[in-house]
């Protein structure tokens, strides 16, 4: 059975809310470093995946399209990138 496979052309660093323009493929976020650090990811039309804690270290996969602007909305501390391609 063959498998598409994403590779992320761009990445962005962030430690508060942050938005990304148009429409494109998110990857993963990585959390690097988190204190009672939450996420929420959404774009102009649908929440993708809802308030969850996130822990240091760890990869989070979310393979899918988003439509319009996508709004990573933080809570607590945290660092992370999120990967994704246009």
């Amino acid at each position: 059975m063959s498998e598409e496979v994403f590779e992320g052309d761009k990445y962005k660093n962030f430690t508060a809310t942050t938005t990304i323009e148009n429409s494109g493929n998110l990857l993963m976020i990585l959390v690097a470093s988190s204190s009672s650090g939450t996420i929420k990811v959404a774009d102009t039309a649908n929440t993708i995946v809802n308030t969850m804690s996130v822990s240091a270290g760890t990869p989070y996969p979310m393979p899918c399209k988003w439509r319009g602007t996508l709004t990573i909305t933080v809570t607590g501390t945290l660092d992370a990138t999120v990967f994704y391609k246009k």
